[in-house]
């Protein structure tokens, strides 16, 4: 129970008397007239009012002559006559034009009800669509109460001897409905209402002795006893939603809220009970006080006009009194158009304009109620940003009497709201790291906090060491659940030192690169950051080795070489990894990997030996860096067999041929290192023979000089050359192997006898014995071709003149012709034939079938044109060598004219080594030539 003396009292409304406007236009309506310039006298209602109501934007009354009056907001009253002698009842439905009324047309006890509809008009008076008395037997009795459903389903009507009459169906028609008796008592009915929750229908019956509830909507009307006790007439009401439809019943002692089912709260509200009314989430209780001498309960209203009454509007949510007012002999209390108004018996009508929720809040704020003006902020459905300013003055008010604890729970209120930076100021002193910390952890768990925030939580956390609250800030169970900053955290938690707790966010949220960090640059656990990179998805595994392989391989290298190795091979996350497994066939590229071994030439050789192995497809880098680490080793080893080892080690990976496209690469490669047999090997297999055979010249290797030239002298004949040039110029008895070089040299004919004695000349110790079975086997075949020339000369001479002879014959003597076959078929000449003076004849019709041409016989062509065409060549050869002799001869610069030719690719086939054989030795032969021609020119010059 509330005690009436603890509540607190404000004025939340403005009180003035109603005026009449100045003009009877209707002009500026208001819900609460104002005075000033517009009004001129104080409204004035009808005498002998009985009985009022409001709604449907009137204000109704029924008097004792039996009119019934309708105040609109235009302040012009309006009536018309509804009963023959007085209006006793009226009930105005808020969701329907329709009213409800009991008054009496005959002396005696005889009330009617009539059911009026206003928007219908019947000779300028509202509609009645229905009157039937009320009373439903044939005892008399006075009417106490009547009530509505707003569904027009259900009307109950109370009596003075305590008896309830229910009228089921439609209200407006009297075929659409049945009249019953619900309830009999012994005591007066002072108060009804319908209730209606969901689709059952209840029906508050107050007396003045208790109170009952009944169960209208079904069969058999179950009642329920609520209380013991009841109330006057006018002393009951039913609340609104916000009081959750709760029926009111205001005794002398308490004010009781009731359930369909049950007693609710009650309220201790001193004084005699006049009216009870419900306003906007307000009960308003007209009292008289103990002082003035009591009147019966039921007639309760007809009071001495000196009566002085109190007007008490209670927030029962809030518990405080939102206005109190001492009025004289109050008739009524309506509300329409968003106001109270009284009415007292003088007639006036005073109204009661509630102020503004701003309005209300600023009072209590000069009272420094906080606490109320949030409480009123929420009932009166303030917007969070209203609230929120409320939050943030009260947190001030406490903050500024030293209540910092209360202070940070009303900032904390505000978050979303108040921009966090106005609190975290007020407690960034040492002393209010308590305070701050629960202000920050808010602010995290509604995910408004930014990176700074977070910083300065954790740094709070660390100030106070309090481990317990870091590990469940930070221990989160799922993603969703996380309200800050995981990277900036993971960088305070670093730097405070709590590096396991760092490590488990970077861990848990997966950011790989901080956990590692942790892991080398504080913790130097190498082991632990070398299994977490193992159990990484490929990329990121990847991209880590690549950062911090360096670090691993020097302090841990066999267990990072091993790692490197499934990298670059097949790799897939551990077992223990939280990603998917990789696909098989997932692999880096190893030759990246390279300079991670930069400090470590052992795991660097193992690594590549592996890849090589295990990957043939490995890319080119691996097998450059192999080549080079085995030659590293090979030339530093002292041990002759295992220099022997390296040896052949880096020669098989020479002879693998991974080498073909980087041959430059190899060959540099092991001239760096003097590795000669391997600079050898990649000479000839680049066909690089001058290099080969300046290799031997330079190590004065005569045999191998020799060998060269024997194996690669088909293919580049000027080996020979350069050989024969080499021994020349050696001091030395080379006897033996420039007599092998001239028999090769005499045997391919690849030196004119004249340029092998001038070459030799140059050698102090080669005698002419040297030469002499060359020059005599060279002259001994120049010979044998002297005597072959001769022969042929003098056969042609022969062939000559028996030609010459035929010619003669044939222009000075006839040709007899008797051949009997035809050349072509062997058949026996017939007429007409075709005869040639080679001999040959012909059928016409098989010349005809095989000739080129008319003039050329088709046995003789092929050898005839053979001869045209080298006589022609040899023309055009002729005129070619004559040109050429005749410009070198006038020339004075000879060099320019061969230059030229040149050029012009006149000497091209000398040059080409692709030139079949018989190519290849005409080349030879006109060799000497050239030679011949240059020696001239150099002579001439």
């Amino acid at each position: 129970m509330a005690a009436y003396l603890q509540w607190r009292r404000f004025v939340f409304f403005d009180k003035e008397l109603v005026k009449e406007p100045l003009g009877n236009d209707g002009a500026a309506p208001a819900a609460a007239p104002a005075s000033g310039p517009a009004a001129s006298k104080f409204l004035c209602l009808p005498p002998g009012i009985t009985v009022c109501d409001s709604g449907r934007g009137s204000l109704v009354f029924g008097d004792m002559e039996g009119q019934i009056w309708f105040l609109p907001r235009s302040l012009q009253p309006t009536g018309f006559q509804a009963y023959k002698l007085r209006v006793t009842h009226l009930y105005q439905l808020k969701q329907h034009n329709i009213l409800a009324s009991v008054g009496e047309d005959e002396e005696g006890i005889n009330p009617l009800v009539k059911i009026w509809n206003l928007e219908k008009r019947d000779g300028g008076n509202p509609l009645c669509t229905r009157i039937f008395p009320a009373i439903p037997g044939t005892e008399p009795t006075v009417v106490s109460c009547l009530t509505v459903h707003e569904n027009l389903n259900f009307m109950a009507i109370g009596f003075t001897d305590g008896s309830v009459t229910l009228n089921k169906g439609d209200i407006t028609r009297d075929r659409h409905s049945k009249t019953q008796i619900l309830h009999k008592g012994n005591y007066p009915v002072t108060g009804l209402a319908f209730r209606q929750a969901g689709k059952i229908t209840h029906l508050f019956v107050v007396t003045t002795e208790n109170v009952q509830s009944y169960i209208v909507s079904g069969k058999d009307y179950p009642r329920v006893e609520l209380d013991t006790h009841g109330c006057g007439l006018r002393c009951s009401a039913l609340s609104d939603p916000s009081q959750d439809l709760q029926f009111i019943v205001a005794g002398d002692e308490c004010v009781y809220l009731y359930q369909p089912d049950e007693r609710g709260p009650c309220f201790a509200f001193e004084g005699h009970k006049l009216i009870a009314h419900w306003f906007r989430g307000y009960l308003v209780i007209v009292s008289r006080d103990r002082k003035v001498s009591p009147k019966s309960e039921f007639t309760s209203r007809d009071s001495q006009s000196s009566d002085k009454q109190i007007l008490n509007i209670y927030d029962l949510c809030n518990k405080f009194i939102a206005y109190s007012a001492v009025f004289e002999d109050v008739v009524d209390v309506l509300a329409e158009w968003g106001s109270l108004y009284v009415l007292t018996r003088d007639g006036r009508v005073h109204a009661l304009q509630e102020k503004d929720t701003q309005t209300k809040l600023e009072m209590l704020f000069k009272k420094n109620l906080f606490e109320m003006a949030i409480n009123l902020a929420k009932s009166q459905h303030l917007d969070s940003d209203g609230l929120a300013q409320i939050f943030m003055q009260y947190g001030d008010h406490l903050y500024s009497k030293g209540n910092h604890d209360g202070a940070v729970q009303q900032y904390i209120r505000t978050i979303g709201k108040l921009e966090p930076s106005y609190v975290i100021r007020k407690f960034l002193d040492a002393q209010r790291i308590h305070n701050l910390t629960a202000y920050l952890q808010t602010l995290h768990r509604q995910s408004l906090a930014n990176a700074d925030h977070t910083t300065l939580l954790l740094n709070c956390y660390t100030k106070l060491k309090d481990s317990s609250k870091l590990e469940e800030f930070i221990k989160t169970k799922s993603e969703s659940e996380v309200h800050f900053d995981v990277e900036t955290a993971i960088k305070v938690l670093r730097q405070a030192g709590y590096y396991s707790h760092a490590l488990y966010l970077a861990e848990n949220h997966a950011h790989h690169e901080w956990y590692l960090k942790i892991q080398l640059e504080d913790i130097k656990n190498y082991q632990e950051a070398l299994r977490y990179i193992g159990k990484l998805p490929f990329e990121q595994a990847e991209s880590n080795m690549k950062r911090y392989g360096k670090i691993l391989m020097h302090h841990i290298p066999e267990q990072t070489t091993q790692l490197l190795k499934g990298l670059c091979t097949d790799y897939q996350p551990s077992l223990e990894g939280r990603g998917d497994r990789e696909a098989p066939g997932c692999r880096a590229n190893s030759e990246e990997f390279i300079p991670i071994f930069a400090n470590n030439p052992r795991e660097l050789k193992a690594f590549l030996e592996h890849m090589s192995e295990v990957q043939p497809d490995s890319p080119q880098g691996i097998y450059d860096t192999l080549l080079e680490l085995r030659l590293q080793n090979w030339a530093h080893e002292k041990d002759p067999q295992v220099k022997e080892k390296l040896h052949a080690e880096a020669i098989s990976l020479l002879k693998s041929g991974r080498f073909c496209d980087v041959f430059d690469k190899a060959l540099v490669l092991c001239q760096m290192h003097d590795f000669q047999d391997g600079v050898l090997y990649l000479y000839e297999q680049g066909k690089l023979f001058q290099q080969i055979m300046h290799y031997y010249m330079q190590h004065e290797q005569y045999r191998q000089v020799i060998a060269v030239c024997e194996r690669h002298g088909e293919q580049e004949p000027s080996l020979w050359e350069q050989a024969l040039s080499y021994f020349a110029r050696k001091e030395e008895d080379c006897k033996e192997y420039v007599a092998a070089v001239l028999k090769h040299i005499e045997s391919k004919n690849l030196m004119p006898p004249l340029l092998v004695v001038q070459t030799l000349a140059h050698n102090s110790t080669a005698t002419l014995s040297v030469i002499r079975d060359y020059l005599v086997q060279k002259l001994q075949k120049q010979s044998q071709q002297i005597s072959q020339d001769e022969l042929r000369v003098r056969r042609y001479r022969e062939e000559t003149t028996r030609i010459r002879q035929e010619i003669q014959e044939l222009k000075a003597s006839p040709k007899i012709f008797q051949k009997t076959k035809c050349s072509i078929c062997n058949s026996a000449l017939e007429l007409p034939s075709v005869h040639f003076l080679c001999g040959h004849s012909f059928h016409q019709h098989c010349f005809e079938s095989y000739s080129e041409s008319d003039a050329d016989c088709p046995t003789c062509l092929p050898e005839n044109r053979k001869v045209m065409d080298m006589i022609r060549a040899q023309e055009q050869k002729r005129d070619l060598h004559d040109q050429f002799q005749h410009q070198l001869k006038c020339s004075n610069d000879s060099f320019s004219v061969i230059a030229d030719y040149f050029g012009r690719g006149v000497f091209n086939k000398l040059t080409l080594l692709t030139d079949p054989p018989t190519a290849r030795l005409n080349a030879s032969l006109e060799a000497g030539l050239q030679r011949d021609l240059l020696m001239h020119s150099r002579r001439g010059t």
